[in-house]
């Protein structure tokens, strides 16, 4: 038997642009069920004597995993291990920062060998992502990295 309620009128808006509220809600959900992600951006980059932007990484730890947003190197720079030098040290900060391991996808087969190379496996990937290709996801666990301090999780 259904019963007669009186219907909730549901409106639904579509916005140009992600809500702040609803991640922030989110978040609060997740923090609530898995702990907070104690998300710490990091950039970093290399210079040349003029200042001039060759390599560079963005990154964010976040429940003791350290994620490789972003790693670029110039065109001209390239061969010169730049790359290999700027995930070394976003593997020392991770590890300094009590992290298990490193992250990073990729939608180039070569990055995904450079990655492999570095001591990267695959976990994974999506395929016609971009259509055509694959959406690659890589990890490293680190070894010995000791527990975060004060006993968090």
């Amino acid at each position: 038997m259904i019963k007669n309620e009186e219907s909730e009128k549901i409106v639904f808006s579509i916005e140009p642009m992600e809500s702040a509220e609803l991640a922030a809600r989110l978040g609060e959900e997740i923090a609530t069920r898995f702990g907070p992600r104690d998300e710490t951006p990091v950039a970093i980059a290399a210079h040349d004597a003029q200042g001039l932007l060759l390599a560079g990484l963005n990154g964010v730890s976040h429940w003791r995993w350290f994620y490789v947003r972003h790693l670029w190197v110039a065109t001209s720079q390239r061969g010169r291990r730049l790359g290999a030098r700027l995930m070394a040290e976003a593997e020392r900060i991770a590890r300094d920062g009590g992290c298990l391991g490193v992250y990073v996808d990729t939608f180039d087969p070569q990055a995904a060998a450079f990655y492999e190379a570095l001591g990267f496996a695959r976990a994974g990937e999506i395929a016609d992502f971009p259509p055509g290709h694959a959406r690659i996801f890589l990890i490293k666990r680190l070894a010995d990295v000791p527990p975060p301090s004060g006993g968090g999780k």
